[in-house]
């Protein structure tokens, strides 16, 4: 027996997470529906990239001990192919109606209907439901606490967002991570010095009543054998203290370094160079000239984690 469950998995909540435990207990195999980017980008807010998103979800299942499948999806019903051959659709309460739309666009071909299973809705601290929308605008953690760290980021880009979340996850356990519009105070882009100075006043901007900020920015540093990028990182906490850290650099192509050296950003460049114009919401510059082998979460992670490891000792491992 296959079982059907579906979602856009932006920021995979403990919602989420029941939904799809449920899946596995109903099914012997399950599919799992992701939205496009297309269909995603209808949603309330922002949403992270399919790539983004999909990766983290293919890590939870990995961990549920059967068959499974994820497929793309950009309407509500799915691949017929594979949604024919399927028996249970689990669905929330919240989305319980489109799950009879969905029978009776089957029943109009001639194809039994889905048993369907209701799981109920997963409540925050706050009272309300748990949602994307809520851990997004930094409401409470992914598991609806609103009495976890709160770390703020500034930035609302996506990509350094979830970077962070990530790592103050693994750090804390569980962390309530604001997305905050901070100023740079350096140019569009940075070279040398300008980008540690970037990070910096990002993290002192963000700060507000959190118990800690987060500051990112990337920058262009000329060397003797040719242009590189590195990613710095600074993390302020409530009391004053600022850490900073630096991750892995790489090499830019001499194409890239000869516009970006003529004033060009780096965005710009590999738009011009690669035809991408969304390459700082998306994988970044590193993971299309890598070939995907390196992304810019992944990176941004890494600079994270250097400006934490002065905080380590002082810190209890999440329980």
């Amino acid at each position: 027996m296959r079982s059907v469950v579906a979602g856009t998995f932006d920021v995979l909540h403990e919602g989420h997470r029941r939904l799809i435990r449920r899946a596995f207990e109903a099914g012997d195999e399950v599919l799992v529906g992701i939205t496009s980017d297309g269909m995603a980008s209808s949603k309330e807010g922002g949403r992270a990239p399919i790539h983004l998103r999909r990766r983290e979800l293919e890590a939870f299942l990995c961990g549920m001990g059967k068959p499974w499948e994820v497929v793309e999806i950009s309407d509500m019903y799915g691949p017929r192919d594979k949604m024919d051959a399927s028996d249970v659709l689990v669905v929330s309460e919240e989305t319980a109606p489109n799950a009879e739309l969905v029978n009776r666009e089957r029943a109009s071909r001639g194809v039994r209907p889905f048993e369907v299973v209701v799981v109920p809705l997963v409540a925050a601290s706050d009272g309300g439901k748990i949602s994307s929308a809520g851990v997004l605008r930094g409401d409470y953690s992914r598991e609806g606490r609103s009495d976890a760290v709160r770390v703020a980021v500034g930035s609302l880009n996506r990509v350094k967002v979830e970077a962070v979340r990530a790592v103050m996850e693994r750090v804390f356990g569980s962390a309530v991570i604001v997305p905050v519009r901070a100023g740079s105070g350096v140019p569009d882009q940075p070279w040398g010095p300008e980008t540690r100075s970037g990070a910096v006043n990002r993290a002192v901007a963000a700060l507000g009543d959190r118990d800690l900020s987060v500051g990112i920015e990337a920058g262009v540093f000329p060397t003797e054998d040719g242009l590189y990028d590195f990613q710095y990182c600074a993390v302020l906490d409530k009391g004053g203290r600022m850490t900073v850290g630096v991750g892995p650099g790489f090499r830019y192509p001499d194409e890239v370094a000869a516009l970006v050296s003529g004033g060009m950003t780096v965005g710009e460049a590999v738009e011009r160079l690669h035809g991408d114009a969304d390459i700082g919401m998306g994988q970044g510059a590193v993971g299309l000239l890598s070939m995907g082998l390196l992304d810019r979460k992944a990176l941004t992670e890494q600079a994270v984690v250097a400006a934490m490891v002065p905080r380590m000792a002082g810190l209890r491992p999440p329980v």
